[in-house]
């Protein structure tokens, strides 16, 4: 059906239920239409896909009667496989993860990756979380102490090259861009602030639902292959 081809026109009202990565929701929770409720997850669960599963998991089975559950999230390690609602659809971005998210799209992503792979991308909502190289050279600092903690970090980070600032326009950045300066100081890599988009996020928030989403209709699991991805 035409759900399940992933091309849903938004309808109009209706009973929705946002369920978004902190950082991702902080960009979208501006553009959502009044009749969406909106719950934040803590930030980091992707580093754990079984552990995001899960929590997704239990927040839709606990959601009530919605219509639909929009997930503000990408594949995320295959994180979202194989989650499913009774009752509502659900919707979800088919990016790999949030860099596409906030650059409007999986192929802008793609754009990036093929012109220079060795990127380490951050947002105002990273930084604040502290998902940054430097946040995890000092945490191991204190820990192992300096000479150490240099050591395990440039040898884990040894392929990057360039740290990208995204602006996806709705944010003042300069005490961000300062900080990413720093970490690429750090490093010794090259910093650059790049234009992201509020593009695919407009779309999760109001549809359509087209070919960048993944929709899976009351009792259709989300699967690996639905993202079309390789």
């Amino acid at each position: 059906n035409e759900a399940a081809a992933g091309r849903l026109s938004a309808p109009d009202g209706g009973r929705w239920l946002v369920i978004a990565c902190a950082t991702v929701g902080e960009e979208l929770k501006p553009l959502l239409p009044p009749h969406a409720a909106y719950k934040a997850l803590e930030f980091g669960l992707h580093l754990n896909p079984v552990r995001l599963r899960q929590a997704l998991q239990a927040e839709i089975d606990g959601a009530g009667e919605v219509d639909t559950i929009i997930l503000g999230y990408g594949l995320c390690s295959q994180g979202v496989v194989g989650l499913r609602s009774e009752r509502a659809r659900l919707v979800v971005p088919r990016t790999d993860d949030c860099i596409g998210i906030f650059l409007g799209s999986r192929a802008a992503y793609q754009r990036q990756m093929q012109r220079e792979p060795g990127t380490f991308y951050l947002t105002k909502g990273w930084i604040e979380c502290g998902d940054t190289p430097l946040y995890e050279y000092e945490k191991m600092a204190a820990k192992y102490g300096e000479e150490r903690a240099r050591w395990l970090s440039f040898e884990a980070l040894k392929h990057y090259t360039r740290v990208a600032l995204i602006d996806t326009g709705q944010h003042e950045l300069g005490r961000y861009r300062q900080y990413a300066q720093q970490v690429a100081d750090f490093y010794g890599w090259r910093c650059e602030e790049i234009a992201g988009s509020t593009a695919l996020l407009r779309k999760l928030a109001a549809g359509p639902w087209d070919e960048d989403f993944v929709v899976a209709e009351p009792g259709q699991a989300i699967t690996a292959e639905m993202f079309g991805l390789w």
